[in-house]
């Protein structure tokens, strides 16, 4: 006898030997044994999940004759198995597709079954029936004889009629799980007599992405190359899937001194035929567990193997790190399907997370030393060791800074100066990774300790507790509304760092104070004009952490300089006026 291929040899012939689709084989088991027998069915899902094996046990179920349907002795049963029972047809919609084809079988429709007790017909791909097709089919579909039931497959459902679509009752077959079919990859390999490693079974099981077809394929095809011991090995090297430890070798050179070595591991993988989307899939999924072994370094989730190539490559490096290379190959692999040079994308990626830096927070003082932007000079203050406390016994003295308040100026410029000085603006990335428009140096928020007072914070949460009026102040009602919930971590005499509950909260107001200015609101409120800034609660307790270790450590910066600029509040002169003035014999006429 021919040799027969391991997906029609273990092709289910019962509802017990399904894999997976538990929900879809208990409905129509209890369908069976309630007789509530429907006319027609869709069975729709990816590849290789069980349509047309489901489709073929239930025609067979109905038409069994035994007293455990399907019993697998009987005449209908043994005709059945054997692919040549009259009453069980299957019809190919991807070359009988045509209205012609359909007319014929509306035409057999009619007849009464030979054998059994139904006439079932099993249409597999139905999506490939034209309009026309489907339009003639329609009524048949309605109202068939009490004989006929009609089993559609398909693995594109959105492209079936809607009239069709609402004729049916539609089963959603879901991929099958890799436990489910590593099992199942198991039990074939002992009825083989295949000595055949659980990791080598789990891998294959991986590559079939939850199509149980597609694992039997493939461990034919693993069988063919390996008969004696089938290993993980093995299967990578045919399915050309890198090993972890080369991985691991690869991601311990990202670095600048070693990004060349990189690079040349990645040809050395390339070379050896691997295929490169593989390659970026198996790196997300290292990166990925790199992540879940750091929150969960006992998880049961990641093989013993996995945990040292990541305990040895992956771990050493830091957390934003390889969030941020994460990111990237997540962009990177939904563009390698349509890519022209999948190494040039893979290249670059590296290259570009090999010259990673952390994150730091722009710069380590308020502005140059050297280049103070005409903002006023301050007498440098000594570190205090209480950020929120002014002793007045002479030990430790925080001298209060001058308000150089400006008038009838714009404020808009230096606003501006200052904000670009001290923030860092990455707008594009709060969009993907919502991280904060507006972050402050460790430095510029330390110097606002350093000049921060215990008078002056009590003095601003009396007049803070007034806030509520002017919520409805048409002027000052989205400056109230902003800081309403906030709490003061600092003040000083010519502004104020407050806490919020989130990033949102946090750069609203720090918005607000670059746009706008809450000098004016400030002087209504607190009774003098400051400035506002904002951080998280969580940067809070970090920058007090810090204040804690810098004063220790006698490296605290100088109190901060703040200039403060109150708008005008005197009415523009009109240009008519400026302009008499600038030209003392201009004469202005009406037209």
């Amino acid at each position: 006898m021919a040799y027969q291929a391991l997906y029609r040899k273990y092709r289910p012939a019962s509802f017990d030997d399904v894999v997976g689709q538990k929900h879809i084989v208990q409905t129509l088991k209890n369908a069976i044994s309630k007789n509530r027998i429907a006319h027609a069915y869709l069975f729709c899902g990816p590849r290789g999940t069980g349509k047309t094996s489901i489709a073929k046990i239930f025609a067979r179920t109905l038409n069994c004759t035994g007293e455990n349907p399907p019993c697998m002795e009987c005449e209908n049963c043994r005709l059945s198995l054997s692919g040549t029972h009259p009453d069980i047809i299957e019809i190919d919609a991807a070359s009988n597709n045509g209205v012609d084809e359909v007319r014929s079988l509306i035409d057999r429709v009619g007849y009464a079954p030979l054998e059994g007790k139904y006439k079932v017909y099993i249409i597999d791909e139905v999506h490939m029936m034209t309009s026309g097709a489907f339009n003639a089919l329609l009524k048949t579909i309605e109202e068939p004889p009490a004989h006929v039931i009609f089993i559609f497959a398909t693995t594109e459902p959105h492209k079936v009629l809607p009239t069709i679509l609402s004729r049916c009752q539609r089963y959603d077959f879901s991929k099958v799980s890799h436990r489910d079919i590593q099992e199942r990859l198991s039990y074939v390999c002992q009825q083989e007599s295949v000595n055949a490693d659980e990791e080598a079974l789990s891998l294959v099981a991986e590559l079939a992405d939850g199509g149980m077809r597609d694992a039997l394929s493939i461990l034919d095809q693993c069988i063919a190359y390996e008969q004696d011991h089938l290993t993980i090995d093995d299967v990578r090297e045919i399915y050309g899937v890198v090993q972890p430890e080369e991985i691991g070798n690869l991601v311990e050179n990202l670095t600048p001194e070693k990004a060349n070595d990189a690079i040349e591991s990645l040809k050395v993988i390339e070379n050896k035929g691997m295929d490169m989307k593989r390659f970026t899939a198996d790196l997300i999924s290292l990166y990925k567990d790199s992540l879940l072994q750091e929150m969960a370094a006992q998880t049961n989730l990641i093989s013993e193997k996995r945990k040292q190539v990541i305990e040895k490559s992956f771990l050493p490096q830091p957390v934003d790190k390889r969030i941020q290379i994460l990111n990237d190959l997540m962009n990177l692999y939904n563009k390698l399907a349509y890519s022209s040079n999948v190494m040039d994308y893979i290249e670059t990626i590296l290259l570009k997370n090999a010259l990673w830096k952390p994150q730091t927070l722009v710069q380590t003082a308020p502005y140059p030393a050297s280049k103070p932007m005409n903002l006023p000079r301050y007498e440098k203050q000594p570190p205090v060791q209480n950020p929120s406390e002014q002793k007045s016994d002479g030990k430790i003295q925080s001298n209060p800074q001058t308000i150089n308040i400006v008038k009838n100026e714009k404020k808009p410029d230096l606003a501006k100066q200052f904000w670009n000085m001290n923030v860092s603006r990455e707008t594009s990335e709060k969009a993907e990774n919502h991280q904060s428009e507006f972050r402050f140096s460790e430095d510029f928020l330390l110097s606002l300790l350093v000049g921060a007072t215990k008078a002056e914070k009590t003095s601003d949460l009396d007049h803070m507790k007034n806030g509520g009026k002017y919520l409805t102040d048409l002027e000052f009602a989205k400056f109230a509304k902003s800081m309403s919930g906030a709490r003061i971590a600092a003040s000083g005499s010519n502004y104020i760092l407050l806490g919020v509950q989130s990033v949102l909260v946090k750069d609203n107001i720090n918005g607000l104070e670059q746009s706008l200015g809450y000098e004016s609101f400030t002087n209504q409120l607190l009774g003098k004009p400051k400035k506002v800034f904002a951080i998280t609660m969580d940067e809070v307790a970090n920058l007090f952490s810090a204040y804690k270790k810098r004063s220790a450590a006698q490296t605290l910066p100088s109190a901060a300089m703040i200039e403060v600029l109150l708008p005008s509040t005197t009415e523009e002169i009109p240009v008519e006026e400026q302009l008499k003035k600038r030209f003392e014999n201009l004469t202005i006429q009406d037209d």
